[in-house]
Formats: structure tokens, C-alpha cells, sequence
């Protein structure tokens, strides 16, 4: 069910990028015209900025273009599954380096338990006397 929702989600979140891109598109082709339109109406080619609308369409060209590869490449490569899958491979790395510590606080803490039953024993051997009395 969880799997499902995200599924949706993530459909739902694609279709909205590419309803805005192509959005982006069809302003950039109107708004390009009316400055081609307006350039013509308002006669500038003698004056010092003859090709003030290219650069403008050029500019506005080159974000577009940037808007297109984010949708429909980078988001592809960097989205919500690679993210997961970073995220996955992340956990289980930490979960890997905490089952690594618990294993050698385990046998640290064996080793101690055996180390105090040795100094116990070793006592138990040199003082015979003391064993006997206290007991």
C-alpha cells in the first residue's frame, strides 16, 4: 500500500514537471514572437541595439534548455529512486558498522569475564590458606 502511494506520488510529481515544462515552452514561443513583433514595430534597427531581442530569445533559450535536462535527464538519474537507493545503500552501511561494534564490545566483554575468572582462579591457587579460613 506505502509502495503504492509513493509510486503515485512520484507519477503525480513527473507529470506536474513536464505540465510546467511544456507550460515554459509554449511562454518562451509566445513571448519570443511578441519580441520578434516588437522590434519590428518599433523600428530599432538603426539604433546601437539591432539585435536586442535575439539575445533576449537566446538567454531565455538556454534556461529553457537548462529546465528541459532537468526533467528529463537530471531528475531521471538524481530522483526519488536514486535517492532511496543512496539512502539504502547508506543504512545498511551504518547498520554493517554498528553489528561490527556490537561484535567487538561482545568479545571485549568476554574477554573481560575470562580475564576476572583467570585473576580469581590464580588467587584461589596462591592463597590456599586464605580459601580455607574464609570458608
Amino acid at each position: 500500500m506505502n509502495e503504492q502511494h509513493e509510486l503515485y506520488e512520484y507519477a503525480r510529481t513527473r507529470v506536474l514537471q513536464k505540465k510546467r515544462l511544456y507550460f515554459h515552452f509554449i511562454v518562451f514561443i509566445v513571448v519570443s514572437t511578441f519580441l520578434i513583433i516588437l522590434n519590428k514595430v518599433l523600428n530599432l534597427e538603426e539604433k546601437l541595439f539591432t539585435n536586442w531581442f535575439i539575445w533576449a530569445i537566446v538567454i531565455w533559450g538556454f534556461f529553457f534548455i537548462l529546465h528541459f535536462i532537468n526533467v528529463f535527464f537530471t531528475n531521471r538519474f538524481m530522483g526519488k529512486d536514486w535517492e532511496r537507493k543512496q539512502t539504502d545503500k547508506l543504512v545498511l552501511k551504518q547498520e554493517l558498522k554498528i553489528a561490527k561494534l556490537e561484535k567487538e564490545i561482545a568479545h571485549e566483554a568476554k574477554l573481560k569475564i575470562e580475564s576476572e575468572q583467570y585473576a580469581e582462579e590464580i588467587k584461589k591457587k596462591e592463597n590456599p590458606k586464605n580459601n580455607s579460613t574464609e570458608e
